[in-house]
């Protein structure tokens, strides 16, 4: 079993780090579309991701249309807060990309209206101050649930 994780230009580097852990502890890959908010040799990254750099399976995209040229057989959901459906509502494939905003601004309006059908959302309270969880928080909510769906394959 293989998960993707995609952060689509993401800003802030512990974030990334974090993600970048949670990736590397449970054999998922890491696609990082630019423009980044950060070099990837940031020391805030190396520091939040530790020493899982190593064990990480790591891709880099100058965009998402190269993303999408690369991996146009694949199975792709899109997590926003504009998602009809809830994360738990849809079946985490192997091999399948699960894609992430920026931090500040999340995915493009364009990207959500052409997936409509593949956009997710994790469930919160209706408050205009309350828009979103942390990033880190939520790609690691959604890719358990992928995980555990799939039986937490090649996972002790």
């Amino acid at each position: 079993m293989a998960l993707n994780i995609v952060l689509f230009q993401p800003e802030i580097p512990p974030n990334t780090g974090n993600i970048a852990r949670s990736c590397a502890a449970t054999g998922t890959r890491l696609h990082l579309v630019k423009p980044l908010g950060f070099s990837i040799d940031d020391k805030h990254v190396k520091r939040a991701g530790l020493d899982y750099w190593d064990l990480l399976d790591l891709t880099v995209y100058e965009d998402m249309e190269e993303l999408f040229q690369k991996h146009r057989d694949a199975k792709f959901f899109f997590a926003t807060t504009k998602g009809k459906k809830f994360y738990t509502e849809v079946q985490f494939e192997d091999e399948c990309f699960i894609m992430f905003g920026r931090e500040t601004a999340g995915l493009p309006s364009e990207t959500l209206k052409a997936h409509e059908e593949q956009c997710i959302r994790i469930p919160m309270v209706e408050n205009e101050k309350a828009r979103s969880l942390n990033l880190s928080n939520s790609v690691n909510i959604i890719l358990y649930e992928a995980l555990r769906q799939n039986g937490f394959q090649n996972l002790i």
